[in-house]
């Protein structure tokens, strides 16, 4: 399931920007300092790169396929410890396979692998490290084991983002372990504990070290920028984030009455457990609230303890839902899971009107949709009506994974745009004419994975820095072309060539498009 839709060809901006950076891993051999269009690239730690780097050497480096694999591998390596760490809140297996599954088929969970930011990787291996960690703090065997185990995955957590996860995972973990777990047994452990901090330091801050020390300049130049970031980008108000919920997708109405304490408290087995994921979900939140930059994708860690909470009220529903009868416990439970079937059953209709002319080209797919959602819409239907939760929360899962197997590629009927004119193919016209090309400001990185090599920008500080050559060609958008009017056309003559336009959908972002132009020297 959570590689099914790995080949999807749109590619975002930020997937741009990891992936040029593992090309150019590949191509130059700079395993250590990274580059992105020959440029310095220093603002991420390398390890999920260089994951990218190998996976796209194993199955080729222009695969979009194999360079989000590892992404997709991460997803299935979170599902994993969810269900372990479960296991370890003394849940039963059942109950833990749920938990797993609800944080595998989370949206931005599944989302965030074809944005393609490495914030996967530093909470995958900082969940990881939760688990070993909270296998030290609870048992007093193994001590030293676990303590090693936690920092080596907390260390592979800084090196794929720096000390994002600390903060967003780490501290709400260890402020609601702290308030509902005591650590009772704490003070016999507190030399290895010492240890484990120094050794995760060790292996997650060695990167940072080795560029601050081997490349200086532009290592504090691109630190100025991204603390700056802090505060004055993306900035959005303290309540930004208090729809957290939503970014559940499926499960969103399960996760929102999971976090309500006072009717949850009373309905679940592992009251204290409960206790610890809900405020581990909400400490998460409060946190993340108090830096002023926000994204929406920054909310993915709170989907793990969220998950974890959310799956208390699917085990009460399995366990009590037939016997329930008041409109406060029953009324969400099939507005959440008719919505889920009524699209079901509403597919055939819904898909055969959106195709209109284009059905003849998705047929095998729109039948195959069409089918397995229509006949999962009834079961569910008749799972609500027989009060059967188990089946209505595996058929809930299947759904979703069926819309992903069978119906992702129908997708591709909304990406059309007439003028879409990749930028690779201006390789031969340089070929043909023996000529470099420039950029007037920095290309957008889709431009750059598209070409497939290095763009120089001449432009910087406000001034042209004009190439050598007699003749050479240059790519600007529509805002740059005044500032190349006065400059150039007193020695050059621009001859325009091609509009390249990556845009693959009907709505048009000027970004992603670059007018060429032939220079040559009067």
């Amino acid at each position: 399931m959570l590689l099914i839709h790995l080949d999807v060809p749109n590619i975002t901006i930020m997937e741009a920007r990891n992936f040029i950076t593992s090309r150019e891993m590949i191509q130059d051999n700079n395993w250590l300092l990274t580059t992105m269009n020959g440029e310095p690239r220093y603002q991420k730690p390398p390890l999920p790169t260089w994951l990218t780097a190998i996976s796209a050497m194993l199955f080729g480096a222009n695969s979009l396929f194999a360079l989000r694999l590892p992404a997709a591998f991460m997803v299935l390596f979170l599902g994993i410890f969810s269900y372990y760490f479960s296991l370890k809140l003394s849940l039963s297996k059942n109950h833990s396979f749920r938990n797993s599954l609800i944080l595998v088929t989370s949206f931005y969970v599944i989302g965030i692998i074809n944005e393609a930011p490495w914030d996967i990787f530093a909470h995958g291996f900082m969940f990881a490290g939760l688990y070993f960690l909270f296998n030290f703090f609870e048992e007093n065997k193994a001590i030293w084991k676990n303590a090693f185990l936690a920092a080596v995955f907390f260390g592979l957590s800084m090196l794929s983002k720096g000390p994002v996860s600390l903060f967003a995972l780490f501290l709400p973990f260890l402020i609601s372990y702290g308030i509902v777990f005591k650590f009772k047994t704490f003070k016999q452990k507190i030399v290895p504990f010492i240890s484990f901090i120094l050794l995760f330091l060790i292996i997650g801050s060695w990167w940072f070290i080795y560029v601050r020390y081997a490349d200086p300049e532009a290592f504090l130049a691109i630190a100025s920028r991204e603390t700056d970031n802090w505060s004055s980008y993306n900035v959005k108000p303290f309540y930004y984030y208090w729809s957290f919920f939503i970014q559940s997708g499926l499960w969103t109405i399960p996760a929102f009455i999971g976090l309500l304490y006072p009717y949850m408290i009373h309905r679940v087995l592992h009251k204290k457990i409960y206790k610890f994921t809900f405020l581990w979900t909400i400490i998460a939140v409060v946190l993340l609230s108090t830096i002023p930059e926000k994204k929406a994708r920054y909310l993915m860690p709170v989907l793990i303890p969220l998950a974890l909470n959310t799956g208390f009220y699917i085990q009460f529903l399995i366990k009590e839902f037939s016997n329930l009868s008041k409109k406060k416990d029953t009324l969400p439970v099939y507005f959440n899971f008719g919505l889920i079937a009524t699209i079901g059953v509403s597919v055939p209709i819904i898909l055969y009107v959106i195709l209109n002319d284009s059905l003849k080209l998705f047929i095998t797919n729109y039948i195959l949709t069409a089918v397995v959602l229509l006949i999962i819409g009834i079961l569910l239907f008749r799972s609500l009506v027989q009060k059967n939760m188990k089946n209505t929360f595996y058929l809930s899962v299947c759904f979703l994974v069926s819309v992903f197997v069978f119906g992702l590629p129908i997708s591709k009927v909304f990406n059309k745009n007439e003028a879409f004119t990749p930028i690779n193919s201006l390789h031969k016209y340089e070929e043909k004419h023996s000529i470099n090309t420039y950029a007037i400001g920095n290309l957008t990185p889709e431009f750059i994975w598209d070409y497939n090599g290095k763009i120089k920008n001449i432009y910087k500080n406000n001034d042209i820095k004009t190439p050598t050559e007699n003749k050479f060609g240059l790519l600007l958008s529509s805002e740059n072309f005044n500032k190349i009017s006065i400059e150039l056309n007193t020695n050059y003559n621009l001859e325009f060539i091609k509009t390249y336009n990556l845009n693959v959908g009907a709505k048009q972002k000027d970004r992603l498009i670059s007018q060429f132009y032939l220079v040559t020297k009067k």
